[in-house]
């Protein structure tokens, strides 16, 4: 199972509710074996400070009943989610991803990242993802207190959500032809049969044939918009 872009806010709102309902179903699945988070799950998550882990202790809760169930948990930071190693992966035994990776799951080739690398001419945006991961950066985000990681991050989440609809409004197809380029590209510096991505909010299930084999791109699209998740299967 792949889902990414939740941007889940409140602990009470339709779209938690919706999710927990989703996680709760998963329990006791056979065919479940993976849970992939392609990251934004949260629209703010940053280290390990306790106001997220009281906050969204619900959702935590189910992600232990699927560990326990055997489901292997994978989670991949995105732009409203950071530095989750400390916590989600020392603490809770899900594994974190800061980037691309590649995974092999029934015969087939997989790489799976959040998506928001995808553009290499956005040199802004290329920049802030380096900053925010810079040492110092790092150092603040699990130093300084609950509140004012909570009141700074609150204020960049919104402007992250405006430059990824500022994309989209630019219309979809060019969106699409953003990840297009980023498969093609991607394919030739490593191969894969399936790349699966988030971070644009554009929906996509698209098909390519390269000289070097047939590739399947699909992007999650975000749950903003309307709750889904992608299912592979053997």
């Amino acid at each position: 199972m792949f889902i990414s872009d939740l941007h889940l806010v409140d602990p009470d709102d339709e779209r938690t509710r919706i999710f927990l309902n989703f996680l709760g179903r998963l329990v006791g699945r056979e065919e479940c074996t993976h849970l992939f988070l392609l990251g934004d799950i949260f629209d703010l998550w940053i280290a390990h400070h306790s106001y997220f882990v009281d906050r969204f202790r619900p959702i935590i809760e189910q992600f232990q009943r699927l560990q326990s169930a055997g489901i292997e948990l994978h989670y991949f930071e995105g732009n409203h989610d950071l530095y989750l190693r400390d916590y989600w992966q020392n603490q809770l035994g899900v594994v974190v991803h800061s980037g691309p990776c590649y995974f092999t799951l029934d015969g087939l080739v997989l790489r799976l990242e959040h998506g928001d690398q995808m553009d290499p001419e956005d040199k802004g945006y290329i920049f802030l993802r380096w900053f925010l991961r810079t040492p110092v950066l790092k150092w603040l985000a699990y130093h300084l207190s609950g509140k004012i990681i909570v009141k700074i991050g609150e204020k960049a989440s919104r402007k992250s959500r405006q430059y990824t609809g500022q994309v989209r409004r630019q219309c979809d197809l060019l969106a699409k032809q953003k990840m297009f380029s980023h498969a093609v590209r991607t394919f030739s510096e490593r191969p894969f049969d399936i790349l699966i991505a988030g971070h644009l909010h554009v929906k996509e299930d698209k098909q390519i044939t390269l000289p070097g084999g047939v590739i399947h791109l699909f992007n999650l699209g975000s749950w903003l918009e309307s709750p889904q998740v992608l299912k592979i299967s053997n």
